[in-house]
């Protein structure tokens, strides 16, 4: 019986659906073709006429049978040539005379509608793939990608640029031989001096995987950080030869200016009676000056030789608390915070928050006031607020600038310090003026 049945459906199988629809048409129609047939030879009718109308009836009914495969198939090949258009993406083909209600009229609309969609994903696309060409061509930062074997698939002008060729030139060529097969195999970000056909210098390299087509793909970008370096450099030196200009003029004025007065003294003949005091107090101002110079330059020798942490665990409140008491001049109101031990080095630590409490006391002595320092642990990280009512920050971009300040014998070295001690630990320094009250809070970051 399966096998039967199995012969069946491998015999409808060989029949298409069109031959499937033909003969179901018929099949529907047999019982009345039949039982009209019938009827015209039970009455025994003259033979000629039966036969006639026998075969005009059976004619008729093959025709509308062909007709309905043809008003079914009609709206099936109208679907299938709106899909293969959509297959080859062309999306401005669209089926007419579509109506809601309709079995085949609900197909229509929504493959217009599909088609519409993708139309308007596709201008989507091209539009911002067009976008991000130009922005890959705009970097000055070379990008390049490599297919699954390691082979150069892609490269902006920046790239070109770096290798000294064009893309024509360079495309297929595996990154062993444009000197980045090392490139391939890294996990993070590597900073190293490279040299390439066009230029030598000092690059960060990022790599990032994507697949494409089911497989995966390298993206590289290579950065050139020579130029940003030396600029950066430059503005450094800019701006330390300014403060250190600045007070290298502040002591050599009044030097100079002594060194005048004392060769006048001693050029006047006969001397006056009181030379010797004109003489001590001009040489005391140049030594004084002379003596300031030293100190500055001590300084400035301090904070150079900032020497690497040396991290040990320690208990934070205690540490706090400490500092807190050095200072004389006013009670710092130490706010509990959390229990909290970290590893850090405690002298450094130690120093930087000294300095941050005495520009903290120096700006709220003058005005009143108090100085509150408090702290709380976030994820993993320790923050420290350090919060004054003085006059608040000035307006100026000079803050961490070494050697500059603001008051009278200051040295202009405590932020920095402290600044850089935090960021020799991973941490952060930040100054920000209190919006509820007069005065600003340091916020100082620590890893946990």
């Amino acid at each position: 019986m399966s096998i039967e049945l199995n012969q069946r459906r491998a015999r409808a199988r060989r029949w298409g659906y069109e031959t499937r629809l033909l003969l179901g048409g018929l099949i529907v129609a047999m019982p009345a073709l039949l039982s009209l047939l019938v009827v015209l030879w039970v009455h025994e009718p003259p033979h000629a006429y039966a036969w006639l109308l026998s075969i005009v009836i059976t004619v008729i009914t093959v025709l509308l049978a062909l007709e309905l495969r043809r008003r079914a198939i009609y709206p099936l090949r109208t679907l299938s040539n709106l899909l293969e258009a959509l297959r080859e993406g062309d999306y401005s083909l669209r089926g007419s005379a579509a109506r809601r209600g309709d079995a085949i009229g609900e197909v229509v609309i929504e493959i217009n509608t599909l088609a519409q969609t993708l139309r308007e994903q596709r201008l989507a696309v091209e539009e911002k793939s067009a976008l991000l060409t130009k922005v890959i061509a705009a970097l000055d930062i070379a990008v390049l990608a490599f297919d699954a074997e390691s082979h150069l698939k892609l490269a902006n002008p920046a790239a070109e640029r770096l290798l000294g060729s064009s893309f024509n030139f360079l495309k297929g060529r595996s990154a062993a031989a444009l000197g980045l097969g090392d490139c391939l195999s890294l996990t993070e970000p590597c900073i190293s001096e490279r040299s390439f056909a066009g230029g030598n210098g000092r690059w960060e390299v990022r790599r990032a995987v994507f697949r494409e087509d089911g497989r995966p793909h390298d993206l590289l970008v290579i950065t050139d950080l020579s130029r940003t370096l030396r600029e950066e450099e430059r503005l450094a030196w800019q701006r330390l030869l300014r403060v250190l200009g600045h007070e290298l003029n502040n002591s050599l004025a009044p030097i100079r200016s002594m060194a005048a007065t004392l060769a006048k003294l001693l050029a006047v003949e006969p001397m006056a009676e009181d030379w010797r005091d004109d003489a001590g107090s001009a040489l005391g101002v140049i030594g004084d000056r002379a003596e300031a110079l030293a100190r500055f330059m001590a300084r400035y020798t301090a904070f150079a030789r900032l020497p690497p942490p040396k991290p040990r665990r320690f208990a934070f409140a205690e540490l706090v608390q400490r500092v807190a008491h050095l200072e004389q001049r006013m009670a710092v109101v130490v706010e509990a915070g959390a229990a909290v031990d970290i590893d850090a080095d405690p002298d450094q630590i130690e120093q930087a928050l000294i300095n941050l409490l005495k520009n903290a006391v120096d700006a709220t002595l003058p005005d009143g006031g108090e100085v509150r320092i408090r702290w709380q642990c976030i994820d993993s990280e320790l923050s420290i607020e350090i919060i004054d009512a003085g006059s608040g920050l000035p307006h100026t971009e000079n803050l961490f600038v070494p050697f500059f300040t603001t008051k009278p014998g200051g040295s202009g070295i405590g932020l920095v310090l402290a600044r850089q001690i935090f960021e020799a630990h991973g941490g952060s320094l930040t100054l920000e003026n209190r919006g509820d009250a007069q005065g600003c809070f340091a916020r100082g970051i620590l890893p946990r």
